[in-house]
């Protein structure tokens, strides 16, 4: 199973020399040594890449994606990746943050339900030459100010990571209005239950997990929620979050090291016989079995 990277190992393992610090950093693709492909791990920090010139494959997750030219490729700690590169050798800019980097603002409102860095999201964007040059322009500033003795450079280092995911985030395609009430109803429904993952630790449970707690927080009854998901989707509000559980579990069973009392926690299961049952309805393996299969894969 992937073993968790910190920005220290991260630079030693691939050549980068020293980190200037320990919770942000950034450096020029360039400027690091070579490899023809980096192994599918997982990280214990967010990432942001810029690629120029690049004509590989990107591996995230359950996904491959072939890039040539210049992208943008966002890192959750939680999913691993890996690159392939194909041929050339690409340039561009890496920043590396931690959650413990952020501000409260920057950690809940950029980061963690960011459709950038969210599982299901998009993390790989194709920007605009025009796009390309704004970024690099704050990749610059960001790398100049790493070294400077000025001592509120954080707060310069957090408004450049910002703007970084802000000009990043203006890339997105724009979601369509929904049409109707009840399409509206699905739409924050669904947004509300992906914004509760990833988890970010097994020691700060769902705070939503069923469907009265989901009504409740939309202001609706929960059989007006219930019957506006099925008429939509053909699946119910219970149907909905255990489908949402069980691909989160997968990924913490196959991409993290907690243990299996420790995601049933993280849950929202009160005890690891019911997670141990939930997951076996749901997948038809125990958790247990279903990590042994996914590590002898990997």
């Amino acid at each position: 199973m992937p073993t968790q990277t910190a920005i220290a190992d991260y630079y030693q393992r691939y050549g980068h020399g020293v980190p200037t610090t320990s919770q942000v950093t950034a450096y020029r693709l360039e400027d690091v040594a070579a490899a023809d492909s980096y192994p599918h791990v997982r990280r214990d920090f967010y990432k942001i890449k810029l690629l120029c010139g690049a004509d590989g494959i990107l591996s995230y997750a359950d996904q491959r994606v072939g890039i040539k030219g210049c992208a943008l490729i966002f890192v959750n700690p939680l999913i691993p990746y890996a690159w392939e590169r194909t041929a050339g050798r690409e340039t561009g800019f890496a920043c590396l943050f931690t959650e413990e980097f952020g501000t409260p603002q920057l950690r809940t409102a950029s980061v963690a339900q960011s459709p950038l860095f969210r599982v299901g999201g998009t993390p790989v964007l194709f920007p605009t030459p025009a796009a390309v040059a704004r970024i690099k322009h704050l990749f610059e500033q960001l790398l100049a100010e790493l070294p400077s003795p000025y001592p509120h450079k954080y707060e310069v280092l957090r408004s450049y990571v910002q703007l970084l995911l802000h000009e990043s985030l203006r890339l997105l395609p724009t979601a369509p209005t929904p049409a109707d009430a009840g399409a509206r109803l699905q739409a924050r429904f669904l947004d509300l239950l992906a914004r509760q993952f990833p988890l970010a630790s097994p020691y700060q449970p769902l705070a939503l997990r069923t469907a009265n707690e989901f009504a409740r927080q939309l202001a609706v009854h929960p059989n007006h929620l219930n019957k506006v998901l099925k008429a939509l989707t053909g699946h119910s509000t219970t149907a909905h979050i255990a489908g949402r559980l069980a691909e989160e579990a997968q990924a913490l069973l196959q991409h993290s090291n907690w243990s299996v009392a420790e995601i049933a926690h993280g849950l929202g299961f009160g005890h690891a016989s019911n997670f141990n049952a939930f997951f076996k309805k749901q997948t038809g393996q125990t958790p247990n079995g279903y990590r042994r299969q996914a590590a002898s894969l990997s």
